[in-house]
C-alpha cells in the first residue's frame, strides 16, 4: 500500500492545485510550498497550469519545473576535433622525453607545465574567439619559457634551476588565465569566473582522475585473469597518454557543461572550510604545546609553507563559491575564523624566514619563500577585512570578489621573478 508521502491522494492534490493558483503572485509562500512537499508540488502545478498560464509567475515556474535540459551538451564534430587534437598534441609533449633520450624525471620537472597549459591556452583562445594580439602575450610567453627552462644548465643540485622550474608552472597558469578572461586584467567579474572555473576543474579532474584508476585496476586485472601482465606495458605507454589528456577532458566538460559540477563545488566549499579550520586549529595547538621549532628546522618550515600554500588555495575557493550568491551567516564566520587563523600561521612562517635570514644570510630559497608568504599575507589581511566588514553590513560578495582577484597579476608577477630573474641574479649553483 503506497502512502500519501509517496503519491498524493486527490484530495491533497486538488488542495494543492488550489493552494498554487491562490499564491501563484506571491513568491514566498509559493517557493515554501514547493521546498515542502516537492514532488507534490511538480505533479499538481502541472495540473493546474493550464489554468493559469497566462500568469508570467506561472510561465516561469513551468520553465524552472519542466525546462529540458541535458545533462550533457551535445558534441559537435568541431569540439570532438578541437579535443581530440588538443589531447593528442599533450601527450606527445608528456612523452617528448622518450623521442630525445631524457629521463621522465628529469624532462617532467621542468617541462610538466607544457603537458597542460600551452592547449588550454589554445583552447580557450578559439572559445572565446580571441584575436592575434589578445593571443600574443600567453604564445609568446609560452615560446620563450619552452626554450628558457631547456636552456638553464643541467645542474640537478642547483636551487635556483629547481625554484624556476617550481614557479614556471604557475607563471603559465597566469597566461591561462590572461587568456581566459580576454586579456581584460581590469575585469574583476570575469577574473573571478576564472578562479570558479579553476574549482570546478579541480572537482571534474579529481572525479576523471578517480574513474581511471578504477578503470586501470579492472583492465589491468582483467587481462591477469587470462595469464597476461600488461600492467608494465600500460603504464609505459597508455597511462601517460591519458594523464595528459584528462586536464583536457576536464576542462571542455566544465566549460560546456557548467552544471555537471555547479552545486558540487560550493558544497565541497562549504563542507571543507569547518573541517580545515578545526583542523588548523588543532594543529596551531599541537604546534605550541609539542614545541615544535620552525626556526631552526627547515624540513618543517618547508612543509608548514606548503600547508599555508593550500589553506590559502582553499579559502579563495571557497569564498569564491561564497561569492556566487548571498554568504550565509555561519559560512561567513567559518571562513572569517579561517582567514584570521591562517595570518596567525602565516605571522609565524613571516618571523622564522625572517629570522633563517639573520641567522644564515640571503639564499634564492629563502627569499622566494619570504616573497610568497608576504603576498599571501597581504592578501589574506585584504580579503579577511573584507568578511570583517560583511559582518556589520559595510562589506557586499562582490567586493570580497574584488579582494580576491587584486592579488591575481600580482602573483603572476612574481613568479616570473622567481623563474626568469632569480637565475640572472644568483647564478645557477
Amino acid at each position: 500500500m503506497k502512502t500519501a508521502t509517496s503519491i498524493p491522494s486527490n484530495t491533497q492534490s486538488t488542495d494543492l492545485q488550489h493552494a498554487i493558483a491562490a499564491h501563484i503572485n506571491e513568491p514566498e509562500k509559493l517557493e515554501n510550498l514547493y521546498r515542502s512537499q516537492k514532488a507534490a508540488f511538480e505533479s499538481a502545478f502541472n495540473r493546474v497550469y493550464p489554468t493559469i498560464q497566462s500568469n508570467l509567475s506561472a510561465q516561469i515556474w513551468n520553465q524552472r519545473l519542466n525546462h529540458p535540459s541535458a545533462v550533457l551538451s551535445s558534441i559537435s564534430r568541431t569540439d570532438l576535433v578541437l579535443v581530440f587534437v588538443a589531447a593528442l598534441v599533450s601527450g606527445l609533449i608528456a612523452n617528448f622525453n622518450k623521442i630525445i633520450g631524457v629521463e621522465p624525471d628529469v624532462f617532467l620537472q621542468r617541462n610538466i607545465g607544457f603537458v597542460v597549459f600551452p592547449m588550454l591556452i589554445v583552447f580557450f583562445g578559439i572559445k572565446h574567439q580571441l584575436k592575434f594580439g589578445q593571443l600574443a602575450l600567453p604564445v609568446l610567453s609560452v615560446l620563450a619559457s619552452v626554450f628558457y627552462i631547456n636552456g638553464l644548465p643541467q645542474n640537478s643540485n642547483s636551487d635556483v634551476i629547481l625554484l624556476a622550474a617550481l614557479h614556471l608552472p604557475i607563471f603559465l597558469w597566469s597566461m591561462l588565465g590572461y587568456t581566459f578572461v580576454r586579456g581584460n586584467l581590469r575585469d574583476a567579474s570575469r577574473k573571478l569566473d576564472f578562479l570558479r572555473f579553476n574549482g570546478d576543474f579541480t572537482v571534474m579532474t579529481a572525479i576523471i582522475f578517480l574513474s581511471g584508476i578504477v578503470f586501470t585496476a579492472l583492465t589491468i586485472g582483467l587481462f591477469g585473469i587470462i595469464g597476461l601482465d600488461i600492467e608494465q606495458l600500460y603504464t609505459e605507454h597508455i597511462l601517460a597518454w591519458g594523464l595528459a589528456a584528462v586536464p583536457i577532458l576536464s576542462t571542455y566538460l566544465v566549460y560546456t557543461n557548467p552544471q555537471l559540477v555547479r552545486n558540487i563545488s560550493p558544497t565541497i566549499a562549504r563542507i571543507f572550510t569547518p573541517v580545515v579550520f578545526v583542523t588548523l586549529l588543532v594543529f596551531l595547538i599541537a604546534m605550541v604545546y609539542t614545541g615544535k621549532n620552525l626556526y631552526q628546522d627547515r624540513d618543517f618550515l618547508i612543509i608548514f609553507n606548503l600547508l599555508l600554500i593550500g589553506v590559502m588555495a582553499i579559502i579563495l575557493f571557497s569564498v569564491t563559491e561564497a561569492t556566487k550568491g548571498r554568504i550565509q551567516v555561519l559560512q561567513h564566520y567559518m571562513l572569517f575564523g579561517l582567514s584570521l587563523l591562517t595570518i596567525i600561521l602565516n605571522g609565524f612562517a613571516l618571523s622564522a624566514i625572517g629570522f633563517r635570514l639573520a641567522e644564515y644570510g640571503i639564499s634564492p630559497n629563502r627569499i622566494a619563500v619570504l616573497g610568497a608568504n608576504l603576498l599571501i599575507f597581504v592578501h589574506l589581511i585584504l580579503v579577511t577585512r573584507q568578511l570583517y566588514r560583511m559582518v556589520g553590513g559595510k562589506s557586499t560578495s562582490e567586493q570580497i570578489g574584488m579582494a580576491i582577484t587584486l592579488f591575481m597579476p600580482v602573483y603572476a608577477v612574481w613568479t616570473a621573478l622567481v623563474a626568469f630573474v632569480f637565475p640572472l641574479l644568483f647564478g645557477y649553483k
